[in-house]
């Protein structure tokens, strides 16, 4: 006897359905999947995408998907399930949510198959989906990849720890991009300081490469370099042309541990160009390069122990933060912001705050 209490989705048998499954999960990762049914997605993000048929979709915090479901199986009750996706070789999360696709004319009585779901530590499984998808090029809303280069990035992302005189050992969990911790300002926003061109809210010098340079993914690193841990906190930010292309490696690092992070930049699509294990090599790695059809993205899953190339033009005036989607790494800092600069247009310069600002 089903529960009355889960969520059915009721279909009719020869129908196809378009189902948007969005990880609402603050933490976790989750894999999913329907009984004895094929999945074809056809965006990501909100953005078009070739279509890929699957039998299990793989998202991370803020993440969507996009997927046509044929109700093509035997009239009966099939469970939609999601488990967690654990990359961290932390304990397992053996928690499952599950739903229910009801074929209309199914008994009541019938007892819901189940799927079999990944591992929670399945990294292949979510490597696959991940780097399977492509972009719909010459769709809807496509905008081709850009080929000139104005800001060359390498970023390493990862956690660490920072000074705290108040606690018990004088240090708390932190975590970095280049080794810089982000806090925010607490007297004015950053986005308020541009506008009014407010000095001494945030800096200027986060760098274009790690202060740093080090065998990233080197699993005993915390030993051959314990320093490397240490993130001191900032407010530092980059500064962008109106215009200009950016072109970002994102570089996980095994600093206290390996583990995908869902990085999610504000106000931008980027084309996701490649993504590997280990670390990234900049003399072989670009001839891996999609540059016909990437897929387009606004969360990217840098590979547990590997790297990430996203691009992007900076179009968008104003001040948009880049951080982890794994919400409990964001107050420790896995974050930096790109104060885009404002362009020679009204179009292309930042409005005044509304009037009704909230003044705390």
């Amino acid at each position: 006897m089903c529960n009355p209490g889960i969520f059915k989705l009721k279909v009719q048998k020869g129908k196809t359905y378009l189902l948007r499954i969005i990880n609402a999960a603050l933490n976790t990762e989750l894999f999913f999947k329907i009984a004895n049914h094929k999945m074809t997605v056809v965006a990501v993000d909100a953005s078009y995408t070739v279509p890929y048929i699957t039998d299990v979709v793989v998202t991370g915090p803020g993440q969507t998907v996009d997927v046509l479901l044929a109700a093509d199986q035997e009239v009966g009750s099939y469970y939609m399930a999601a488990n967690a996706y654990v990359s961290d070789g932390g304990a397992p999360l053996n928690s499952t949510t599950r739903g229910i696709v009801l074929y209309e004319g199914a008994p009541t009585t019938t007892t819901p198959m189940m799927p079999l779901m990944p591992a929670f530590n399945d990294t292949p499984t979510a490597h696959k989906f991940f780097t399977t998808i492509t972009g719909l090029a010459g769709g809807p809303h496509w905008v081709p990849v850009p080929r000139k280069i104005d800001e060359h990035m390498f970023v390493t992302v990862n956690m660490g720890i920072s000074a705290c005189p108040t606690c018990l050992n004088g240090t708390r969990l932190s975590a970095s991009m280049n080794n810089y911790s982000l806090v925010t300002p607490t007297s004015l926003s950053m986005l308020q300081a541009f506008y009014f061109n407010v000095k001494g809210i945030y800096t200027t010098d986060f760098p274009n490469t790690p202060p740093v340079k080090f065998d990233y993914t080197n699993d005993s690193i915390n030993v051959l370099n314990p320093s490397l841990s240490i993130t001191p906190k900032s407010t530092s930010v980059k500064v962008l042309k109106y215009n200009s292309t950016v072109e970002m490696v994102l570089q996980n690092t095994a600093i206290m541990g390996v583990e995908n992070h869902p990085m999610h930049l504000h106000g931008f699509n980027f084309h996701v160009l490649a993504q590997g294990f280990g670390n990234y090599d900049p003399l072989k790695d670009p001839k891996k390069f999609n540059l016909i059809n990437p897929q387009s993205r606004n969360t990217i899953g840098v590979p547990v122990g590997g790297w990430a190339v996203i691009r992007f033009i900076a179009n968008n005036p104003g001040v948009w933060i880049m951080h982890c989607h794994l919400e409990v790494h964001v107050p420790w800092g896995l974050a930096t912001a790109f104060v885009v600069e404002n362009g020679p247009t009204k179009d292309s310069t930042l409005p005044p705050p509304p009037a009704d600002l909230p003044r705390c």
